[in-house]
């Protein structure tokens, strides 16, 4: 799952995107709602979640959420704020905001409540992932084929968790690195190869039928 944050305070901008990584995220961040806004605009397809700071430089939170909604984006979005009246909640959600978390939060209030909107339609996101005998749960980020657990990177689970999304499509080498890398990573050319060739040891070696393979010239696919 990808985030964004767009977010003016760079210091707490930067402890959530570490400790959201350390959670299983990618994560960008930007610190001024034009900019923000452009991405969104430009890259919505890109991230699963915006969390966005109501008091912005350049143009506000709010303006931004209410632009991207009117511009037919349905990206979740979670608004942080140090405004904490009934009335400044209102006015986040009346814009378009799914969520409200006031300033200052828990961090793992923030992640609670990230996973809770995740899990929200029209995705229908679900906890559990199936794929004939493969298994992932995205609450406890465990992976089992069959009875056999199957310890995981958390790149490699993030990579795996979109393949399971998107069971018997192609999907191309820059969608996986889309998904599971910020856009500060250094695109290596053979990055996702190299993380798809070590989720086949660890999910197709012990097994005659294989899961992933490769479409030559194209990308992956997760047969289902």
């Amino acid at each position: 799952m990808r985030i964004l944050i767009v977010e003016d305070n760079k210091k707490l901008a930067e402890v959530v995107k570490h400790g959201l990584e350390k959670e299983g995220f990618a994560v960008d961040y930007l610190l001024d709602g034009e900019s923000g806004e452009k991405r969104m605009l430009i890259n919505h397809q890109d991230y699963d979640l915006l969390i966005l700071d109501v008091m912005l430089p350049k143009k506000d939170g709010i303006a931004v959420c209410r632009t991207l909604r009117e511009s037919g984006i349905t990206t979740p979005i979670l608004m942080l704020t140090a405004k904490v009246t009934t009335e400044d909640k209102v006015v986040g959600l009346d814009s378009g905001a799914d969520d409200y978390l006031a300033k200052p939060f828990s961090f793992s209030e923030l992640v609670a409540r990230i996973r809770a909107l995740l899990r929200r339609p029209p995705e229908a996101i679900s906890e559990e992932l199936k794929a004939k005998d493969l298994t992932l749960n995205t609450i406890t980020r465990s992976v089992a084929r069959g009875e056999r657990k199957i310890p995981l990177t958390l790149k490699e689970f993030m990579v795996l968790e979109y393949m399971m999304r998107h069971q018997n499509e192609v999907i191309s080498r820059e969608q996986l690195y889309d998904h599971a890398w910020d856009f500060a990573a250094v695109p290596f050319s053979n990055t996702v190869d190299v993380h798809l060739k070590n989720l086949r040891k660890k999910i197709d070696n012990e097994h005659d039928e294989k899961l992933l393979e490769t479409v030559r010239g194209v990308g992956y696919r997760l047969k289902a």
